[in-house]
């Protein structure tokens, strides 16, 4: 065994330890390193080369990897096996990478903190029994522990972003179509994205180099290149930011996350940056939209899930009590409501007073990136406007944690990508992030600035 094959095997027990002994925390729901170390074994000479090699990664179990459980943290697919693998998945393998665990999240990729869970909720490193965010929290976890070195999630609406800031790590949303969803459970599909998590740059932009690319199997899959991430500082400065929220007066946003943003912004000017207000007035509109238009595609989506083909088949006298069985006794409150609330606003009469306006008022705030980045490089604001709460302390007001989604959600209704990045930690140890986003296809802006502040500002992680 050669020495870096012996670090390899040391990072696969390091991750056992770590699993064992901050089990508590609740973030694994499968754990795959035992055929981890099998497939090291007898890795081919092109893998050993590959951008992934000797990097551990997790997966959010709503990405399918074949042979292992895909139940999307749900009673309805508790018993559920994937009979192949996500797209995603063949790619990290033919790149040397190594999964090592499938992960908890909130049921079918909806909620904001990962206490929607037939596992239970998954809990933050940071803090006494803290939420990870959601719904890739136990994705985001894995990553903060350092159980891996890369996760999976989905980002829908934040769902990467904001428990990426949640945990002090980084969190992309890849510019929709970048990423096969192939393998993907699906929530909303016009909105969800495969994203990542990492605790540094260069891994980030390895495995984004490595998911990427169109997949003949994903329809909505881009046809465009995808660039080797180099890094230029010189080329960083001359990068125009713009400040799309007039945050002065805003008493929706606790007032640490308010003076990390406003920190942040007084860096950037320090460092030269030209920084740069802009009116995007439609953004207000984006979480009723957003909630509007993805409750309605869940409800077709999960439809599917009906107890006849596959999953749970709770019986009853005739095929539409058996149905509503079924989905009574397989979904949480949660998917239930969001469901109710997209068959009302897809039902007659209804459709056009909120799916349809919905779908014209998308188009406006998209207009409204479009017009942004014809002036500015990125964008920056706060990935979240709240710190990271107690286990239980919200799960009964959703409308609160809905609104909680207000600077995620512009993104993934325009389908640009976005980055949130550790920005320090507030009075009481919880970690703070802050978000920048790019046009189509220019990630490797965003892993620029983050790089840029990472090696620039030591307050920032």
């Amino acid at each position: 065994m050669n020495r870096e094959h012996r670090k390899i095997v040391d990072k696969i027990d390091l991750f056992n330890q770590i699993y064992q002994s901050k089990v508590n925390l609740n973030c694994v729901i499968s754990n795959l390193s035992k055929q981890a170390q099998i497939e090291l074994d007898s890795f081919s000479d092109s893998q050993k080369t590959g951008y992934l090699y000797g990097k551990t990664i997790a997966i959010k179990d709503n990405i399918n990897i074949q042979g292992v459980q895909c139940t999307c943290a749900s009673s309805i697919l508790e018993n559920y096996i994937s009979p192949y693998n996500a797209t995603v998945i063949e790619k990290i393998k033919k790149e040397g990478g190594l999964i090592l665990a499938t992960t908890n999240m909130d049921e079918f990729a909806m909620g904001s903190s990962t206490e929607h869970s037939i596992y239970g909720a998954a809990i933050n490193c940071y803090g006494d029994n803290i939420v990870p965010g959601g719904s890739s929290g136990g994705s985001a976890v894995s990553v903060s522990s350092e159980m891996v070195d890369l996760a999976l999630g989905s980002d829908t609406g934040g769902s990467v972003r904001q428990p990426a800031s949640f945990c002090g790590v980084y969190g992309l949303k890849p510019t929709y179509g970048r990423v096969s969803r192939y393998g993907l459970t699906a929530f909303a599909s016009s909105f969800d994205q495969i994203g990542i998590f990492s605790r540094n740059i260069n891994d980030m932009a390895s495995l984004f180099y490595s998911i990427s690319g169109h997949d003949k199997n994903d329809s909505t899959s881009l046809n465009k290149g995808v660039d080797i991430f180099k890094y230029n500082e010189d080329d960083v400065r001359k990068m125009k930011i713009g400040l799309p929220y007039k945050l002065d007066d805003s008493d929706y946003i606790n007032p640490e996350v308010l003076s990390s943003y406003y920190n942040m912004v007084d860096f950037l000017k320090s460092e030269g940056f030209n920084v740069v207000d802009l009116d995007m007035k439609n953004l207000k509109y984006s979480v009723p939209t957003y909630y509007i238009l993805t409750t309605a595609e869940a409800s077709s989506n999960l439809a599917r899930f009906d107890g006849v083909r596959y999953g749970l088949n709770a019986k009853g006298l005739d095929v539409d009590s058996s149905y509503r069985n079924t989905k009574t006794k397989g979904f949480g409150d949660e998917v239930k409501r969001r469901i109710i609330i997209g068959t009302y606003v897809l039902s007659s009469g209804y459709y056009d007073a909120f799916y349809s306006k919905a779908q014209k008022v998308r188009k406006i705030i998209k207009l409204d990136f479009d017009n942004a980045f014809n002036s500015v490089d990125l964008l920056f604001l706060p990935t979240s406007p709240e710190l990271p709460y107690k286990v239980g302390e919200k799960i009964e007001d959703p409308l609160s944690m809905y609104m909680a989604d207000t600077f995620t959600v512009p993104m993934n209704l325009s389908g640009v990508p976005a980055i949130s990045a550790p920005a320090g930690f507030s009075s009481k140890k919880l970690p703070i992030g802050m978000q920048f986003a790019a046009n189509n296809f220019e990630e490797n802006k965003l892993f620029s600035i983050c790089k840029f502040i990472s090696d620039n500002n030591k307050v920032i992680n």
